[in-house]
């Protein structure tokens, strides 16, 4: 009798450690589902976190846009060392870059071309859009003279020696918008030092900042 009641609980004591070892299974099964679940998340976190940083920090960041002349052909240049004075006519191009990821439209705006910091000549342009990432351009007939000048000795000089150097400067201003809900202001400033071979009648040289 008693061997058999030692036999009961020996059974009794087996069942309850396969019950326990069963149970600490299960549960060690649950922790590591959970360590992987917030394994996921934590680099679901991490990697938004990324996505976001990179986006504010390209598509999102706004940039000012760049201003230039493009390239001068010019039509006619007559100059007179002696008086002295020059007239010239010429096309040429404003070039809007827009390096945005969104569109750029501006306002209405005007170049001015000048010797040695007095206007000779002035050219209105229309208001506009630079698409995103492109650049626009902006045909322009451009007419010179020096009868709003006074008598310069430099410009003798200049004259004489057949090459002649202005400058021109522009200022846009206008608005960037992204992703059709944000906009910017941004202004954007044109300033071109070129240089004209009178002996030629071709500019010489063109640089813009």
């Amino acid at each position: 009798m008693a061997e058999l009641i030692k036999q009961a609980l020996a059974s009794i004591y087996t069942r309850k450690d396969e019950e326990a070892a069963i149970l600490k299974a299960e549960e060690e099964l649950k922790r590591k589902k959970r360590i992987k679940l917030f394994t996921y998340i934590g680099i679901f976190i991490v990697f938004q976190i990324i996505v976001i940083t990179v986006f504010s920090l390209t598509v999102m960041k706004v940039k000012t846009p760049k201003v230039r002349l493009g390239t001068i052909n010019v039509q006619r240049f007559n100059s007179a060392p002696a008086t002295p004075s020059f007239d010239t006519s010429f096309t040429t191009q404003i070039r809007v870059k827009n390096t945005n990821w969104g569109p750029y439209k501006y306002d209405a705006g005007i170049a001015t071309f000048m010797y040695q910091g007095v206007a000779v000549g002035q050219v209105d342009f229309p208001k506009g859009k630079a698409s995103m990432r492109s650049t626009k351009k902006i045909n322009l007939e451009v007419s010179l003279s020096t009868n709003g000048l006074l008598s310069s000795s430099n410009l003798e000089s200049e004259l004489s020696s057949r090459v002649l150097t202005l400058s021109s400067q522009a200022k846009l201003t206008g608005k960037v918008e992204l992703m059709l809900i944000m906009k910017k202001k941004k202004s954007a400033n044109m300033d071109c030092t070129m240089k004209f071979d009178l002996s030629t009648k071709k500019v010489q040289s063109l640089e813009c900042k």
